[in-house]
């Protein structure tokens, strides 16, 4: 096969890493962060024209999700398991706290940027359940980040 049929890509850094962009569509990864330990999440953001697919390739994590329109009112907690798609709907608010072991593969609209996306800080009582439900949903969570 010619080289320029094939990309190979991998990223084993922290944080977020757009691996693949094409057209109007992006691919990439999301490692841990310091930022996405649920005790240091401090607010949650939504992408105003596109939806974001996240699926859990290793590790564990659990994915927010905020009620409200122009504020996050509500909070419903998702663990995620491994290989299954989550679709974050357009406009829909969201974080997610993981592991220090966790790898998401994410796919976006290649466009999306702080410019099109919304942020609300969360509360100190907000704060508390995101780290109450991580604590309770992956008892192993302490040991996993230690």
């Amino acid at each position: 096969m010619e080289k320029e049929m094939l990309e190979i890509h991998e990223y084993k850094g922290e944080g977020y890493k757009p691996l693949i962009d094409f057209n109007c569509w992006r691919v990439a990864v999301l490692r841990y962060l310091d930022e996405l330990q649920p005790d240091r999440i401090s607010y949650f953001e939504r992408h105003n024209e596109t939806d974001e697919v996240f699926v859990l390739l290793q590790g564990q994590a659990v994915l927010f999700m905020g009620e409200g329109k122009e504020q996050v009112e509500k909070i419903n907690p998702y663990p995620m398991r491994q290989d299954i798609f989550y679709n974050v709907k357009r406009g829909a608010w969201h974080t997610v706290a993981l592991s220090r072991d966790a790898t998401i593969l994410l796919v976006e609209n290649r466009d999306t940027a702080r410019k099109n996306s919304s942020y609300f800080t969360i509360s100190p009582q907000q704060s508390a359940f995101l780290l109450e439900t991580v604590q309770r949903e992956i008892p192993e969570w302490q040991r996993l980040n230690e």
